[in-house]
């Protein structure tokens, strides 16, 4: 399926570009198990959530959903977009910008719903970071995925993956560049939150579809991993001051 879409040959020279230099290195660098590609719907605003084990994983992930017929696009933080060359690239690359913790905050929903109704594949890693779990199982969730969803209505698929720790592992920093490094990521079914359509998003509302959203995400990781998923691990606080 890669590059044989409708929407993949309307990239424009950019997102060529990133292709052309991206995938290739990625064909070699890892060597892919993909299942589920049929539950991400080939056209429409969908919101797709993968557990978050590496640094490398954003990687796996959109070579995952591009070879699925659909372009990637993760939301990153604000700050990347005022990097000389990345800025423009992910401006270029239709990337969404995120700030966090200000006013700003309350406008990036707004591009992100934005993003859902012009039809975009919107990537939400809804732990907000790398697992801290000590065996890399999924945390508990935040509630960006949940809120995007109440205020779209639009499909939330859950996806899992594992192997990109073998590249860049978060806990130790190993670093590897060997070839053929088996990943896995698979795609499950829609989550459903149909019981909370239309609902207000208080707090209560948001935090129960998170954790219907996160464990859908756990036991996709669960069946990858060929193992029984302990319960979602709750984040030791940070230290005063540091952002998540």
């Amino acid at each position: 399926m890669l590059g044989g879409t409708v929407a993949q040959r309307r990239l424009g020279f950019w997102r060529r570009a990133a292709v052309a230099f991206v995938v290739p290195v990625l064909q070699v660098w890892t060597k892919r198990t993909w299942t589920g590609q049929e539950n991400l719907p080939p056209e429409g605003g969908v919101i797709v959530v993968p557990n978050h084990i590496s640094q490398f994983d954003p990687l796996v992930v959109a070579h995952f959903v591009y070879g699925s017929g659909r372009w990637p696009r993760f939301l990153a933080k604000g700050s990347l977009w005022r990097v000389p060359v990345l800025g423009p690239l992910l401006r270029k690359t239709l990337q969404i910008p995120v700030e966090r913790g200000s006013v700003e905050a309350v406008r990036s929903i707004d591009v992100l719903v934005d993003a859902v109704h012009q039809g975009g594949a919107i990537i939400v890693y809804p732990e907000g970071t790398t697992t801290r779990e000590p065996d890399l199982w999924p945390m508990r969730g935040k509630t960006g995925a949940a809120r995007l969803a109440l205020a779209t209505g639009a499909p939330v698929v859950p996806v899992a993956s594992w192997g990109a720790q073998q590249v860049f592992h978060p806990q130790t920093k190993k670093f590897s560049v060997r070839p053929r490094v088996p990943v896995t990521v698979t795609a499950g079914k829609p989550v459903d939150l149909s019981r909370w359509a239309g609902a207000t998003p208080t707090k209560a509302v948001l935090d129960q579809m998170t954790e219907v959203i996160m464990l859908s995400v756990r036991e996709l990781v669960g069946d990858l991993r060929g193992g029984t998923p302990p319960p979602l691990y709750a984040r030791p606080p940070r230290p005063s001051g540091r952002p998540e």
